[in-house]
This record gives C-alpha cells, structure tokens and sequence, in this order.
C-alpha cells in the first residue's frame, strides 16, 4: 500500500480474467497458430501432455500468490496495486478525499448529518474486502436498527455480494455467529456481539483488516458527550482526524439550509 498506488476512477474495479470460460479470455491451452500455417495437428498425447503442464503451472502460480499474501498479512499486492472510488452516484470532492485518507491511516469523520459518512465508509471497506481476499472487514454500529440500516446502505454503494454479508446482534445465537464468522467475509454487528465473541474466542480477531465504527462518539466509557472527544481519539488510536462543518467550502453546495423552531415546555 505505497503511496504510488493508482486510483482506478471507474464503477467497479478491474476486469482481470482468471478462469477458461470468461468472454475473450484465453484458457492457456489454445495456441493459435499464424495465418497461413500449415503445421500439423498435434497428436492427443502431446496435446495431454501441454494441457497438464499449463494445470501444473497454474497451481504453482496460485500457489505463489497465495503464499505472497500469507507472508504480507493477507494483503493481495496485486489487488493492492490500485483503490476503487465508485462513479456509480455524482462524485463529491470530500467525500473522494475523505475516502482516500481513511484507506491509509485510522481516520475519524466527522460530517453533518446527511452528507454520506455511510458512503464514505462502503467505499473504505470494500477496497479492504478487495485487498485481503481471505480477512474480514466489520461495521460496527450501537443499536439493532442501524445495524440493519447500514447493511442495506453498504450493498447499495459499493455492490460486495450479500452472500459474503452477515448481520449479528445479540439475538443472534452464540453458535450461529461462530459459524457466520468462519464463512462471512463483511460482518455488521454491535459491539455487545463483538465483546462477547471475543471473550468466548469466536471472532477470529487477527483475521480482521477493517473495522468502521460507527457513532464513534460513543466510544467513550459509559457516557456519549463530545467534550471528551480526546478520549474518543485515544481508545480508537486515530491518526487523522477529516472535520467538516456546514460552513465548510467543499460541501457547501451539498448542505441544506435548516429551520429550527424553538418550542419552551412548561414546567409541572
């Protein structure tokens, strides 16, 4: 992950053909000849012979690879080569800059309500998901419903198939959740889940590359106010910190204009 890397500004990433039967994509056992050519066929047990060594040089190669990413943590350099940026809905400056900061250092967003802190992070995690084919990437969030609202968000955005996606709560059952972290890849679930887990050895804790938490405010001890937001920077380990206010220049453009109304209750 240098800072070389190449940002493919397009919807869904590279097209890199891996299997025989992908449109316009050579198996490795056709070798076409020039025109013209009038060489004979090869014979059925040459032609085995040619078939079996493009299979041993194939596993070999995924071998490689997979040892590669063993040996760097899971990360997948050639996957790691470039970050995906969706152009699927209208691009916004800060939130492409947000995204990108977040990708390379502990990042705390914090955004008015309304301007894409959830897209911000589906792009985050599936660059993750791409990078580390074998980890796990999780979205944390405090309550039930916005654990389930943001499964939804996180399809929609940036497209990982739901049959990599697991939602867990707490009434999820204890030996349901063990098998869903063993075969789920992007797992959305609550932090009492990810506590309980990780006392009772569950939650495979090493195999998690990304972890987006979301109303990170309350990452506090039993309390939610933002006058210890040093607090919330400290427990998180945040290294940058991407502020925008309503006044801000770059989202501007994208803020509404609110009407408050004051209303006094009595007192009894």
């Amino acid at each position: 992950m240098s800072g070389r890397q190449r940002t493919l500004f397009q919807t869904w990433g590279s097209s890199i053909c891996r299997s025989s039967g992908a449109p316009g994509c050579s198996s490795g056992t056709e070798r076409p000849q020039s025109p013209g050519s009038s060489k004979a066929p090869l014979s059925v047990a040459a032609e085995a012979q040619l078939e079996s060594d493009d299979d041993v040089l194939l596993v070999a190669a995924y071998e490689a690879e997979r040892q590669l990413c063993l040996e760097n943590g899971g990360f997948c350099t050639s996957a790691g080569a470039l970050w995906i940026y969706p152009t699927n809905c209208p691009v916004r400056d800060y939130q492409l800059h947000i995204s990108r900061a977040a990708l390379f250092c502990n990042t705390l967003v914090c955004l008015p309500t309304g301007l894409g802190k959830t897209f911000i992070a589906a792009v985050v995690m599936y660059n993750f998901y791409r990078w580390f084919p074998s980890g796990k990437v999780v979205f944390m969030a405090p309550t039930k419903p916005l654990v389930t609202q943001q499964i939804e968000a996180c399809y929609q955005v940036m497209g990982i198939p739901q049959s990599h996606m697991a939602e867990m709560t707490g009434s999820t059952q204890a030996f349901t959740r063990k098998e869903i972290w063993c075969s789920k890849r992007v797992l959305f679930l609550t932090p009492q889940v990810m506590v309980n887990d990780l006392s009772r050895g569950a939650c495979p804790a090493a195999e998690i590359k990304c972890l987006v938490i979301d109303e990170a405010h309350k990452a506090l001890g039993n309390y939610a106010y933002c006058q210890a937001v040093q607090q919330v920077i400290t427990n998180l380990l945040i290294g940058q910190i991407e502020l925008r206010s309503e006044d801000s220049p770059d989202i501007l453009a994208y803020s509404y204009e609110r009407k408050v109304e004051k209303l006094i209750v009595p007192a009894w």
